[in-house]
């Protein structure tokens, strides 16, 4: 078992790279299907989904638009509930179909702050596409239409997610060991 340690803690392998491409392409399959002829606007959640989404926008085969927004509510390994926007949205929406790119879904809140942004922007439609989705830690209601994987409500770090700025590079997924 590879352990790596990231300022304090120590973090063991939990998805392997192999694994995680597979769910990419499950996601991008999909994503490919219900938008043949739509061009939708691709709305990428940095930092933690950089990873994600260069991997499954290269499997995209559809036209598409691409755009960047950057929204933060964590602090080390917890949430803090609070959605800060970092860098904002400077595309029209109106009329559009959006396709959030997220690297993770846990309670739900910063999503669900987002899709009513969007929507109060007049977009078509808003869907929601996520690498990983903790259903345990899930809070709201909302509907998640694509998700790669399901995974058990661990901290883990790699594949763009990090612990306090490290980890993101790292090409597999690893869970803290507690």
């Amino acid at each position: 078992m590879k352990i790596i340690q990231l300022h304090d803690k120590k973090f063991s392998v939990s998805i392997e790279a192999d694994k995680i491409d597979k769910a990419v392409q499950v996601v991008a399959d999909k994503i490919n299907r219900d938008y043949d002829g739509k061009k939708p606007l691709f709305l990428i959640v940095l930092n933690g989904a950089f990873m994600f989404a260069s991997d499954l926008l290269k499997k995209i085969n559809i036209d598409c638009e691409i755009s960047f927004v950057k929204l933060s509510s964590y602090a080390g390994t917890q949430s803090t509930h609070i959605v800060r926007e970092l860098i904002g949205l400077d595309e029209a929406l109106t009329n559009r179909y959006v396709i959030v790119v997220e690297d993770i879904i846990d309670t739900g809140i910063t999503m669900e702050n987002t899709i009513q942004k969007l929507m109060h922007l007049q977009a078509t439609e808003v869907k929601i596409a996520t690498l990983l989705f903790k259903p345990n830690a899930f809070e709201k209601e909302f509907t998640i239409d694509y998700i790669g994987m399901e995974i058990p409500n661990d901290f883990i770090v790699g594949y763009g997610l990090d612990y306090d700025g490290l980890g993101r590079n790292l090409p597999d997924i690893y869970k803290i060991i507690e």
